[in-house]
């Protein structure tokens, strides 16, 4: 692999961050070692003025497209990737339930700050309110989303359209920069405060079960697929190994979409069907990255004792889902979309994203592979439901519009 490559990808600079957040965490004075604290301060305040406003600007554009597609199969593809994304929710909030207790038992985290009176405090903090809450950000998106479907408003949904490429360049070049040395604060402090050793040991068993559920997932997956297009679900996975090779190694599902397709159709589906579901499903089908997102989150709660009903579970699922399949593009698979929900709906702290943020990247290649091999399962499923017979006119109107967001993707594929 060319080491250029490697070395500007986020992942290798999330990995060298952390590895050198702990070694000076051993000989970092607190003089020095507050000045990250510090740094972290107003980074996660700028995050939490920022994530609403990204919400806002990615939601509303997509549901205002996907309302301009191709009507009864854009519904039906996209109404799968979301079943199927809430499932896979559904299925890390069972695993946690059933593993956790014995797995993480008598394992704590605490604050990655709170080692005493006054140490490692960051030197000053600058309050930044958010424009509104996240629940504000969501409602007013799908709201405006879709009213221009029925309005059919140009002017608006190309300010919004522009909108969401103004705030995908500041994800480009401000967040993702930065993310690195938010991290290298994160592990620092933790290691500083002596609960490094506890709280790595733990996540790596969480990352353990994570890459362990993706399989799990693709057998439910393919197994409901292969019964309802009659296909054998074995051959069915098989064939599409090419296509989790692919986005294992370059952890894209638009980058992978030629390889998909091309899996897609040695299992049967009609070429008009695959070219439909493949691009669209690659930007709305993401139940691997709801799986590890999920799973990540129940943890962190279960270490820290937070109150983690069913119906806070589902309801965050369910949102979860849904900011998912309407926001492609986010970097790390929707993760940074993801904060402001496990903020306002989990109560997660500032240590707390940036562990899940970490924690998140450091699988990121497995649960996107996860993600474009059910892309797979769901194009035999609406390849049985519509006898193949998705037209040519369908296609390019939904295509239209993927193939804009994929394009304007390109450059943070490349930084991920």
């Amino acid at each position: 692999m060319d080491f250029k490559r490697l070395s500007s990808s986020l992942l290798f600079k999330i990995i060298v961050a952390i590895i050198l957040g702990i070694i000076c965490s051993f000989f970092f004075p607190d003089s020095l070692a507050r000045v990250f604290v510090t740094f972290n301060e107003l980074f996660g305040n700028f995050l939490g003025f920022f994530i609403p406003v990204l919400i806002f600007a990615l939601i509303t554009p997509a549901i205002a497209g996907l309302g301009r597609g191709a009507g009864k199969w854009l519904a039906v593809t996209t109404g799968i990737a979301y079943g199927s994304t809430v499932f896979a929710g559904l299925l890390a909030f069972g695993a946690s339930a059933l593993l956790y207790p014995s797995l993480l038992q008598h394992q704590a985290m605490v604050d990655a700050v709170d080692v005493g009176e006054g140490a490692l405090s960051s030197y000053f903090s600058i309050d930044m309110p958010a424009p509104f809450g996240v629940m504000t950000a969501l409602l007013l998106s799908f709201t405006l989303g879709v009213a221009m479907t029925a309005v059919k408003s140009d002017t608006l949904y190309s300010t919004v359209r522009d909108l969401e490429r103004v705030i995908m360049r500041v994800i480009a070049r401000f967040i993702i920069p930065l993310l690195p040395i938010f991290i290298f604060g994160l592990f620092l402090s933790m290691g500083m405060n002596g609960n490094l050793t506890s709280t790595l040991t733990s996540f790596g068993t969480v990352l353990i079960i994570a890459i362990l559920m993706t399989f799990i997932l693709l057998v439910i997956q393919f197994a409901i697929a292969g019964a309802a297009a009659g296909r054998n679900p074995v051959r069915a996975f098989l064939n599409m190994l090419p296509a989790y090779g692919t986005a294992l190694g370059t952890s894209s599902s638009a980058a992978t979409i030629p390889v998909t397709y091309a899996c897609t159709k040695r299992n049967g589906v009609a070429p008009t069907v695959a070219g439909f579901t493949v691009p669209l499903c690659a930007t709305t089908h993401l139940s691997g990255s709801m799986l590890k997102i999920s799973l990540f989150a129940f943890a962190i709660m279960y270490m820290n004792d937070m109150e983690l009903t069913f119906p806070m579970a589902i309801g965050f699922i369910l949102m979860l889902g849904v900011t998912m399949v309407a926001a492609p593009g986010v970097p790390g698979g929707a993760i940074m979309a993801a904060t402001g929900l496990l903020a306002s709906m989990l109560g997660f702290n500032d240590e707390q994203v940036a562990l899940m943020i970490a924690a998140y990247i450091a699988i990121d290649s497995f649960g996107t592979a996860c993600n474009v091999t059910g892309d797979g399962a769901i194009a035999m499923v609406v390849n049985k439901l519509a006898k193949g017979q998705i037209s040519r006119s369908e296609q390019q109107e939904t295509l239209g519009y993927e193939v804009d967001i994929i394009e304007e993707d390109e450059e943070l594929d490349s930084k991920i």
